[in-house]
């Protein structure tokens, strides 16, 4: 495991985690595989798989309020050709009245080489 691997890793999934927040469906689709694979809160239990759930909160009315997230504690594994990537994730937002919100959530993310880059083919979030 080379840092530099590492270090792309983690560049690699605050561009993910930025695109979420910006709702830049391009980026989070180059960065992803199409039939990735998730546990998270929103899917209540079920695994999802593919791009299509993912759309829906993509395609759901910008609020135009700020809101980003840090990546806090991570760790990176490789194995060969397979990473894993676990961390906090703390999302800081604006509610509609102005106010700033904290929340943080445990992810764990896997990612991929395919054809020499690193893709994200499965992630599992849980709620804090």
């Amino acid at each position: 495991m080379s840092d530099n691997d590492v270090q792309d890793l983690l560049k690699l999934s605050k561009q993910l985690l930025d695109s979420i927040d910006h709702k830049d469906w391009n980026t989070y689709t180059s960065l992803c595989d199409e039939e990735l694979t998730c546990f998270e809160p929103e899917a209540r239990g079920h695994l999802v798989t593919g791009m299509d759930f993912h759309r829906f909160y993509f395609d759901m009315n910008p609020t135009g309020r700020p809101r980003q997230s840090t990546i806090s504690s991570p760790m990176v594994s490789i194995m060969g050709e397979v990473a894993l990537v676990t961390y906090i994730r703390v999302v800081q937002s604006i509610d509609e009245h102005g106010h700033d919100h904290s929340a943080a959530c445990e992810e764990s993310r896997i990612w991929q080489k395919q054809d020499g880059e690193w893709q994200h083919v499965h992630f599992h979030r849980s709620t804090i």
